[in-house]
């Protein structure tokens, strides 16, 4: 069994456990708790890193229990917000929007950004790729259809006129978990894949693929929102203090992982040994990390592109879309409602 395929073994055992409802470190009570869920992925590195060096667990304070569940997709983070299994959670901008959306008063809320760019179009060695026009009759792949790079290819896609295969056009799209897709490109059966790192750096080193592009630089600015810190609106109203604790823990994190790209390199591929029983080397952990731009920053003016994106794919309903009240905004004495972005 090759080194994917025993990374993606422990995630499948550990979403197992939390679509059944159990955490990492689980109790059944709920009374001072913060369950906070996210994925193992490098854009992940604010969790990831905030847990793993008790940044987090030191700001909400001995008398609030810290428990995480590791997804490996954005819908059934939402999900589970749903069900109010966890409280908070880093996901991409396509499940934030749908979450926002389809909660019962709209209660699911962004609190602050997580990371941005990080996504990348990995072309197959034996794919004759090279601009849009040579998408016709390909096969593309692409995570859980909904998720962010799945609406940013099919938005990619409509642009240069090329319909998928579902709608009478000709590209094939594979809606497959990452590992998947890497087992897909290692038998040539795709011809290129839009993924988030360190999926895309995997691709380009490990199986000679050619990034053809970075996501941002089909963005205004070279920017977007690629992982957002979300909550149950309902656990922030009624736990102020612990919000506010763990943002200043959330900005104090981006600050040191900023300051410490090869540190947190370190305890980045310690996380994977530790959960998932195998690691990453050097140097697609130090390229994956280099091609995001982590920050707090959750880049609004991206957040509403990327929902217009969505809403032409038809992802977002049939009668329209407001996302009037979607972030929320934190000052040092409490956290209100956004009503006008």
């Amino acid at each position: 069994m090759n080194t994917r395929s025993i990374i993606f073994a422990s995630i499948v055992g550990i979403i197992l456990l939390s679509v059944l409802g159990i955490s990492l470190n689980s109790e059944d009570s709920h009374d001072n708790k913060l369950r906070i869920a996210y994925f193992p992925n490098i854009g992940h590195a604010i969790p990831i890193v905030g847990i793993e060096k008790g940044f987090f667990e030191t700001s909400v304070g001995n008398t609030t229990k810290i428990e995480t569940r590791v997804f490996d997709s954005g819908p059934q983070a939402i999900e589970s917000l749903f069900a109010n299994s966890i409280d908070l959670a880093y996901v991409g901008p396509g499940p934030a929007i749908n979450g926002f959306l389809n909660s019962e008063n709209h209660n699911v809320k962004i609190l602050a950004g997580a990371a941005s760019g990080g996504a990348s179009f990995i072309v197959h060695p034996k794919s004759e790729i090279n601009s849009a026009s040579d998408f016709a009759g390909k096969r593309i792949g692409a995570p859980q259809i909904g998720n962010t790079q799945d609406v940013s290819l099919r938005h990619y896609l409509s642009e240069h006129e090329l319909k998928t295969a579902d709608r009478g056009g000709s590209v094939i799209v594979y809606n497959i978990p990452n590992p998947d897709i890497y087992t897909l490109f290692v038998k040539g059966d795709i011809d290129g894949a839009w993924v988030a790192e360190p999926w895309a750096t995997i691709l380009e080193t490990e199986l000679d693929g050619k990034r053809l592009f970075h996501e941002e630089e089909l963005w205004p600015n070279h920017e977007f929102a690629s992982v957002l810190l979300i909550a149950n609106a309902n656990y922030v109203k009624e736990n102020p203090d612990i919000i506010s604790n763990f943002l200043d823990s959330h900005y104090r994190t981006v600050t040191w992982i900023n300051q410490n790209p090869l540190d947190t390199r370190i305890v980045f591929n310690d996380f994977l040994d530790s959960h998932l029983g195998q690691s990453l080397s050097d140097d697609v952990v130090d390229i994956a990390l280099s091609n995001l731009v982590i920050t707090d920053d959750p880049l609004p003016d991206s957040i509403h592109s990327f929902a217009e994106k969505a809403d032409a794919l038809g992802y977002l309903g049939r009668n329209g879309y407001d996302l009037s009240g979607i972030f929320y905004y934190f000052d040092t004495n409490h956290i209100e409602g956004e009503n006008n972005t």
